[in-house]
């Protein structure tokens, strides 16, 4: 089997890396070869009937892909055929050569139907790359003089150029000899034959025709950039965008096409496309050599570079995502990619497969040679697909390839059946909801564990879509270098006499890691049994998520929403919730103002008890070392004779704790509010409820707490190592009235001063890990009656309320950043297991909480921002 090394968490402003280690196993299967050894293939191009080849001999081959004979021969080019491209709507495929021109020809007839020649003030040099736009009905063209140019197709584009080239009285360019561009690419050479000032205007084809003068297009000064990168233009690919207008950058720049361009500048630049033109949107330095080699997948770009790596790159966000390394200091010449999986061809003739995920699935030599170009390709009822690849062994090679999606089709099959089976006995089939859900949980966005970033970032991806298709605007924001992003989703409301409230509603689509011991089913695929749903993130927090986005869907379907409902859905919330508050600074002004904030990131008290959260303690986490300095010792020579971190810790730890078995107030305070009497007889009411004692639920609660959670060793871990080093995690939950950085501090304070009586030779090392602020409600202010009242006209019994031992860091951060109070609404029950094997909810839960969002949003719309 093939496997993948992922190194540990990168340093600092590093994107992490994949290494392949791969051992032998079959390669897809070999179909056909094609070709003449004399020959490098440096360009290729498919359709379901025909595959078309260039290369050094000037010609374009086509060769009928189901008896695998040539067909015929494409003549004209004086030079090698360095890049072609198919416009399949218009039955097009487009040649560029190293004679500096561009040539159109018929894939029905094989008929030539136009030649481009660039516009040659300068010298254009060879024409290295193509890309073509069937929304414009544009041809890209990158030059070996790094000018990026284009013409258009479609008819008044024609007609402008039939008058301007009637004005002018000229339709024949003389070429200029440039005497630094009018050179050939790396990997091919020359002919001794090809002199730059042959250039013919009506060569003929296999066919004996000849192209007129009235096909001949020269491509105008206006439709040229000038030094678009600084160095040879190698590659191009069209990025169809999926966001109809809606992300914060199609917002800015009303685009829904665009071009990628890869130099020998070691930049990937992204350009927008538009009728008139082309402008650089952005700019990604791949600092590996040059940049070879582009595909793209969704809104995912992979740029092969010089030196063996590929960066992978995301649209949506402009970040570096990965940097997989291929082969160290091997060109990565060609890239395709076949839904998940991603091809790429090398230098020394090998072709490596990777997942989604960027794991090494496949590598095997492919060719004697290098391997120059690729192409996926489908036959024309789409059941069957091949990769198609040429060398400069003069060969192409078909390859049969099964998709990954493909190779478990039937186990998904089976899959969606049982859950259509288990929804149909819930009474909801054809729910979007529930749906959603199943296809939400499919994707393991696990944050704690580095192998699943790359899911953490599909299941961004695929929410910002969903939200997009439920009628949101929605948008994903960067957070951290290799981070998972933020996204940002907006259901505008309907905009009536007032102005409307605007209310955010926080979320987080990273789940807990589910280790398949203790689960009845798969963890990734929801079941359900006996009116629950079952999968990792069903309650915590995809469930809630999906019902909060249908609640808006639905009244924004029937035109009664009168409030703009703004997700914002983090994907490091299980982790700590890294770089989420510098991202929330720098996109604030995306975000807007915001005038109350949701969440529902918790269970109820109980089983059959709707409830309200209106409070959460606030957490300290640190990190204790102490350490010897010198390495671990044996304890039947040493024991008795070393001073042992261990006996230090264990003295150091029980400082903390006082007799009563809480713990220490030195480092506590005295500040922690007093219960009122309205709340004590909250802790009454659920003291019935619950069948436990008020004080238990006050300890729980509302009283601070300290956590000792784990202590760990240096060395083998046996029973006769006296260990160097020795590591304890510890927490502090605190409460209202507290003050985090001052607890937080006595802490540390405490810890050195009582290590300090020890007098030990050791050394003690004490680190804040990472901190959240305690948070309680305002039971009294209007947006947590109007919560209220959902609750109750939806359960038809007053909400308990309730407090939560936990935290969630971004809740007081968020009310003190947008200056509004937030609320937190529970639609899970008792015994949800979050976190734990064999996760659910209750599909009524699911569908009475979404009810109460709808009821929630239509009372809020009464509620207006105070005017200042």
């Amino acid at each position: 089997m093939f496997l993948s090394i992922h190194l540990d968490a990168p340093r600092d402003g590093q994107a992490s890396v994949s290494r392949p280690i791969c051992s032998a196993v079959p390669p897809p299967r070999l179909l056909h070869s094609l070709g003449d050894e004399n020959k490098s293939v440096l360009s290729l191009m498919a359709n379901a009937h025909h595959i078309f080849t260039g290369g050094q001999g000037q010609d374009v081959a086509v060769w009928d892909r189901h008896a695998f004979t040539l067909k015929t021969s494409l003549r004209g080019h004086t030079g090698s055929i360095l890049a072609l491209e198919l416009a399949e709507e218009k039955g097009w495929l487009f040649s560029a050569s190293g004679d500096s021109t561009v040539r159109v020809w018929s894939t029905v007839t094989f008929l030539p139907v136009y030649i481009l020649n660039p516009y040659l003030e300068s010298g254009a040099g060879d024409l290295f790359s193509l890309a073509w736009n069937p929304a414009m009905q544009i041809i890209y063209i990158g030059c070996q003089n790094t000018s990026l140019q284009w013409q258009g197709f479609c008819k008044l584009q024609l007609d402008r150029r039939a008058e301007e080239q009637c004005g002018s009285g000229t339709s024949t360019p003389t070429r200029k000899v440039h005497k630094f561009f009018d050179s050939y690419p790396q990997y091919t050479h020359r002919p001794a034959d090809l002199q730059a000032n042959n250039f013919s205007m009506s060569p003929s084809t296999s066919q004996g025709a000849f192209v007129g003068t009235d096909s001949l297009i020269n491509i105008p000064a206006t439709n040229v950039i000038d030094s678009a990168h600084f160095g040879y233009i190698y590659c191009m690919a069209l990025l169809p965008s999926t966001r109809e207008g809606t992300g914060h950058l199609a917002q800015k720049l009303g685009q829904n096409y665009y071009l990628v361009t890869g130099s020998g500048d070691e930049t990937v630049k992204i350009w927008c496309c538009n009728p008139s033109g082309l402008n650089m949107m952005h700019s990604f330095d791949c600092q590996h050599g040059a940049v070879l080699s582009i595909v793209t997948s969704g809104e995912t770009i992979y740029a092969g570079c010089q030196d063996g790596h590929v960066k992978v790159l995301d649209f949506e966000t402009l970040t570096l995502v990965r940097s997989i390394i291929v082969q160290e200091n091997v060109d990565v010449l060609s890239l395709s990619i076949m839904r998940s999986d991603l091809y790429t061809c090398s230098a020394n003739g090998h072709i490596h497969r990777w997942s989604s995920s960027f794991d090494c699935t496949a590598s095997w030599r492919a060719h004697d040679g290098i391997v120059l170009s690729s192409v996926v390709s489908c036959s024309s009822d789409r059941k069957s697909f091949c990769l198609i690849t040429g060398a400069n062994d003069g060969f192409v090679k078909v390859w049969a390839i099964v998709p990954k999606a493909e190779e478990n089709l039937s186990q998904l099959r089976e899959a969606c059946y049982i859950a259509i089976y288990a929804l149909q006995s819930l009474n909801f089939v054809g729910d979007t909801m529930t749906y959603a859900l199943s296809k939400f949980v499919s994707i393991p966005s696990v944050s704690s564990d580095p192998s699943h970033r790359e899911d953490c970032r599909q299941a961004a991806i695929w929410l910002k879509k969903g939200l997009n298709q439920l009628g949101a605007q929605s948008a994903l924001l960067p957070t951290h270098e290799a981070g998972s992003p933020l996204v940002l989703g907006t259901f505008y409301g309907t905009q009536g006499k007032h102005p409307k409230p605007r209310i955010l509603f926080y979320g987080h689509y990273d789940v807990i890691s589910a280790p398949p011991k203790g689960w009845d089913t798969d963890p990734f695929i929801v079941s359900g049994r006996n009116g629950y749903l079952y999968g990792r993130g069903v309650t915590d927090d995809k469930g809630p998520i999906m019902a909060v986005a249908c609640a808006a869907a639905e009244l924004l379907q029937n035109r009664a929403l009168g409030v703009d409902l703004v997700f914002l859905i983090e994907g490091e919330e299980e982790t700590g919730s890294t770089g989420f508050v510098d991202a929330i600074k720098e996109h604030k002004h995306l975000i807007g103002n915001i005038d109350a904030i949701l969440l529902s990131n918790s269970t109820w008290i109980s089983e059959h008890h709707p409830c309200i959260t209106y409070g959460l303690r606030g957490v300290v986490h640190s990190t204790v070392e102490i350490a010897s300095g010198v390495p671990d010792l044996h304890s039947g020579v040493e024991g008795g004779a070393a001073p042992e971190p261990m006996f230090d810790m264990i003295r150091l730890l029980a400082t903390l704790m006082c007799d009563e078995g809480k713990a220490n107030a030195t480092f506590t305070d005295n500040c922690v509010r007093h219960q009122t009497e309205a709340e004590k007889h909250l802790y009454d009411v659920l003291s019935n409820v619950t069948q436990k004692p008020a004080s238990v639920l006050s300890s729980r609660w509302s009283e601070p707490s300290l956590t000792v959670h784990n202590i760990d060793v240096s060395g083998p871990r046996n029973s006769t190592v006296i260990p160097g080093k020795v590591t304890a995690k510890v927490s502090l939950r605190i409460v209202p009235d507290q003050d985090l950085q001052t607890i937080a501090q006595s802490l540390v304070d405490h810890l050195r001063g009582s290590f300090d009586k020890f007098r030990s030779p050791n050394q003690l090392s004490v680190s804040i890990d990472r901190t959240a602020d305690w948070w309680l409600g305002n039971l009294d202010g209007p947006w947590f009656k109007a919560l209220k009242a959902a609750v109750h006209d939806e359960w038809n019994v007053e909400p308990l309320l309730i407090r939560e031992g936990g935290s969630v860091p971004s809740i007081p951060y968020l009310e003190k950043e947008f200056g509004c109070p937030a609320l937190h609404l529970p639609l899970g029950q008792s015994t949800d297991q979050a976190h734990l094997p064999n996760e659910r909810i209750s599909v009524n839960n699911l569908s009475k909480g979404k009810s109460v969002v709808k009821r929630f949003l239509s009372i809020a719309t009464n509620l207006h921002a105070p005017t200042e």
